[in-house]
């Protein structure tokens, strides 16, 4: 990206803090003056805001307690004594069984916590997969939206909103979902190409909170839709759309 581009094609590079030093003074003197790059700054920032709340995550709220209550169940202290025996005989027991009660209970809290161990690492592993996989959706999202030609609109669905964003330079469209009704056991939220009153599949929406590169290209689609479809789609919508965005 350089100074000499134009500078009405930089809002989605702006919003997504992309411009350079320069590049960021040169189009802030721009945006003073043009209202329409104003309104579409806000746009995109909004977009993008959707998306990082859409997107964020908790660590499992059960992985604390889980190691708590394995270690509580692993003897910490010496086993309690009998009553007392004559002299030496029961120090000389005490002496012969202590090995054995101190390797048991090491033994114990090595398995507890191994198995544990083993719990975490695979939660870490699939928490390391779903952030790689949130980073690599962001940064695309991220590209899509610093497309010189990058556009969005904006539609309700009940208590939700539903963006999507397009390149037509890209041929590519992406969607947010913010708040969307949540949905029976069973269903999911289906995305839709409208190809002149055509519906071809684009992908599943993953949650009522998340976003969507929807799958294939624009090719020529005058927008998309939304419909409640059975868990793992259709191949043609079963219902009428609840939410329909147009590529204007």
């Amino acid at each position: 990206m350089t100074i000499g581009a134009d500078l009405h094609t930089l809002t989605g590079a702006y919003a997504a803090h992309a411009l350079d030093g320069a590049e960021r003074d040169e189009f802030e003197r721009h945006l003073a003056a043009c209202p329409a790059c104003d309104q579409e700054v806000r746009e995109f920032a909004a977009t993008l805001a959707r998306l990082g709340a859409a997107e964020t995550a908790a660590p499992p709220a059960e992985l604390r307690a889980r190691v708590m209550a394995g270690i509580g169940s692993v003897r910490q202290l010496a086993p309690p004594t009998a009553a007392p025996e004559s002299g030496g005989r029961r120090r000389g027991r005490l002496a012969r069984q202590w090995p054995k009660f101190a390797l048991a209970a090491s033994v114990a809290l090595a398995a507890a916590l191994g198995g544990l161990a083993v719990q975490q690492h695979d939660r870490a592993e699939d928490a390391d997969a779903r952030a790689a996989q949130l980073q690599q959706q962001q940064d695309r999202f991220s590209g899509l939206l610093t497309a010189p030609d990058a556009r969005t609109a904006t539609a309700a669905a009940g208590s939700g909103v539903g963006t999507v964003v397009w390149s037509e330079s890209r041929g590519q469209a992406g969607f947010l979902a913010a708040g969307m009704p949540a949905l029976p056991e069973g269903k999911t939220y289906e995305l839709w190409f409208n190809d002149a009153g055509t519906m071809r599949p684009a992908g599943l929406l993953p949650a009522s909170d998340g976003s969507l590169l929807l799958q294939g290209p624009i090719d020529g689609a005058a927008g998309i839709g939304v419909t409640v479809e059975p868990a793992g789609g259709s191949a043609r919508p079963s219902g009428d759309p609840v939410m329909l965005l147009p590529f204007d």
